[in-house]
């Protein structure tokens, strides 16, 4: 078992796992967490025959806590730097909530020279929603069905029942349960940011 560091062009310290040989696959974990949320897979892994990989993202766990670069396109641009540093190559990319944001970015930007599979668990994706910034984007009643059930989730923890008369009403959801945000139409809106 291998642990270590790669910096960035910026100067911030990238802490890394990288454990067994094999075919690879790269885990990036989901906010706040760090490598350590991905142990027990990396050992099951590990043990079949892969080389696992898991880093700390800029901010979090042992990396370094910088006060520039904390958004998708620099986590994929230190993501990218680990890949060339390591030396990647025919990567299984697994990302989980802001991780799987950060593998979709990676591609986004550095192509797939180094990827051969992605596996987005429960991912923040990219702009999904058509906006006039994301032409290509899929209406908002595309996610009517999908909103729905968390609206009367959400709403029922608050104790409304009627999700049409807050509809009706215009009322402003998420501000009704600060607590439970992502949730409802503006958890859709909130991918545009």
């Amino acid at each position: 078992m291998k642990k270590g560091t790669y910096t960035t062009p910026d100067g911030v310290e990238i802490y890394y796992k990288d454990w067994g040989t094999g075919p690879v696959v790269t885990f990036s974990h989901g906010w706040p967490l760090s490598a350590d949320a991905w142990d027990a897979q990396l050992l099951f892994l590990g043990k079949k025959g892969y080389r696992v990989i898991a880093h700390d993202r800029r901010g979090h766990g042992r990396s370094g806590q910088s006060w520039e670069g904390n958004n998708m396109d620099q986590y994929a641009d230190d993501l990218a730097g680990l890949m060339d540093h390591l030396d990647i190559k025919e990567a299984t990319m697994v990302g989980h909530s802001t991780g799987g944001g950060e593998v979709v970015r990676y591609i986004a930007r550095h192509g797939q020279k180094r990827v051969a599979k992605v596996v987005l668990i429960a991912a923040v994706p990219p702009l999904m929603l058509k906006t006039e910034a994301n032409p290509s984007g899929l209406p908002l009643s595309v996610f009517d069905d999908t909103v729905e059930p968390y609206l009367r989730l959400i709403l029922g923890f608050i104790g409304i029942t009627d999700v049409q008369t807050v509809r009706a009403e215009g009322m402003n959801i998420p501000a009704l349960a600060p607590s439970a945000i992502p949730a409802g139409e503006r958890a859709i809106e909130t991918l545009a940011i």
